[in-house]
């Protein structure tokens, strides 16, 4: 495989009633605007890399779906609504019955500090691999999960994935210098620290409402 791949990533955004429920006690009410805003941030981050050619967002959110439009990404029911892992993989199938050799990346919705140039190095990392991964900075779960063109997109998101990843066959990307693409955000405590990284603005804005509210 060459470094000069351009990626197609997909994004994965649950309905904002399914979405971050540990955050509740820390932001209240603003829980289903602080999912958007994390998804948000995480798309328009993905479409500044270099390496991107696309994002495609599976959602059933009409809120999150027009935002990502508006950011200029495709946007697609998730018509399995069988979980995440389908709902990545009717996305990779969405892109590769455009583009049959696409090469394709599941992107967690909640990178809300990403920085595209973090991302750029991932991928292209990610092209020297037929599948690889980046685990979170839990060390537990997984961010992001690449399959180069030809190979099977075969994603295992879910509880210990990093260790599922690894199982299926995938490579560990294990760089320095990309905590952005690690620091997805779950809790309070996650928050805070990818607020330390440097969030993306939608997430910022809001999180600066919580501020003068609390």
């Amino acid at each position: 495989m060459t470094t000069s791949l351009r990626w197609s990533i997909v994004v994965p955004v649950k309905r904002p009633e399914l979405a971050k429920t540990r955050l509740a006690d820390a932001v209240g009410e603003l829980r289903p605007e602080f999912a958007r805003a994390f998804a948000a941030d995480t798309v328009a981050a993905a479409l500044a890399c270099a390496s991107v050619a696309g994002v495609i967002v599976v959602t059933d959110d009409d809120t999150a779906a027009a935002e990502a439009r508006g950011l200029g990404a495709d946007v697609v029911a998730d018509a399995p609504d069988a979980g995440l892992n389908a709902a990545l993989r009717h996305g990779a199938e969405t892109v590769r019955s455009r583009r049959a050799d696409a090469p394709v990346a599941a992107l967690s919705a909640d990178l809300a500090a990403l920085r595209s140039a973090e991302l750029e190095r991932v991928l292209t990392a990610a092209a020297l691999e037929h599948a690889s991964f980046v685990a979170d900075a839990a060390g537990i779960g997984t961010t992001l999960y690449a399959a180069g063109s030809g190979t099977a997109f075969d994603p295992r998101f879910g509880g210990r994935s990093r260790a599922a990843h690894r199982l299926a066959g995938a490579v560990e990307l294990d760089l320095d210098g990309v905590p952005s693409v690690r620091r997805d955000i779950d809790t309070a405590v996650d928050l805070w620290d990818a607020d330390r990284l440097g969030l993306g603005p939608r997430t910022a804005a809001l999180l600066a409402r919580l501020d003068v509210a609390l």
